[in-house]
């Protein structure tokens, strides 16, 4: 990739960088973080602007995860409803309010880190709008995981050349996992608190001597 990189103008490059990693974050799943790291050893040599590069990246991750939450907002909630009648044990009104706790109390840090986490990266942004999280939440952790996550890559790039890929790579797939076991442990913890919560409204109230 970086052969065919060489053979691109420096401009080119950048809107290709910023577009691959914007549809990534809009949900579909492309390349964004090995293109990256590619361009970040073409920037090591002297091919483009690293500088210009982490800036593209970034701005491509933020108005893509924006487009991704636009479209989990406009169309996520019709999903999910249709999604009930057809699966109501996972996507029932029950276990979607429990997700809608989930989001509302991790919600930003789930958008923070997914930056860095393989399959996060494209549901986070269709995910939070979907579960209805505010936007100006959205935006902040969406652009501060978007400015962290694309100066990481492109600077370790930089540096160390392809083997920073590769440890991104590991990175994102533990993260994952942790991500999960993290979900769903939390889950659980809703769950319990919406089962207690349940149970006290149906115990009578005692009566009145």
């Amino acid at each position: 990739m970086i052969e065919w990189l060489n053979t691109i103008p420096a401009g080119v490059i950048y809107l290709i960088v910023a577009g691959i990693i914007g549809l990534e974050s809009v949900g579909i799943p492309l390349p964004g973080e090995i293109l990256l790291v590619s361009a970040g050893v073409a920037a090591s040599h002297g091919v483009i602007n690293p500088v210009l590069l982490g800036t593209f990246a970034a701005l491509g991750a933020i108005v893509g995860d924006s487009i991704g939450y636009a479209i989990g907002k406009r169309f996520g909630r019709r999903l999910l409803t249709w999604l009930g009648t057809k699966l109501p044990r996972h996507f029932g009104p029950k276990p979607l309010a429990q997700a809608e706790g989930l989001f509302e109390r991790w919600g930003a840090w789930t958008v923070f880190g997914g930056r860095f986490v393989a399959l996060l990266r494209i549901l986070a942004g269709p995910l939070a709008g979907s579960l209805g999280m505010p936007y100006r939440k959205f935006l902040l952790a969406n652009a501060a995981g978007g400015i962290a996550w694309a100066g990481l890559v492109t600077a370790l790039s930089y540096a160390f050349g392809l083997v920073a890929g590769q440890w991104f790579h590991r990175f994102s797939w533990i993260g994952l996992v942790v991500a999960v076991v993290f979900a769903w442990w939390s889950t659980r913890v809703i769950q319990k608190r919406v089962e207690r919560a349940e149970k006290n409204q149906e115990e009578p109230e005692p009566a009145q001597s």
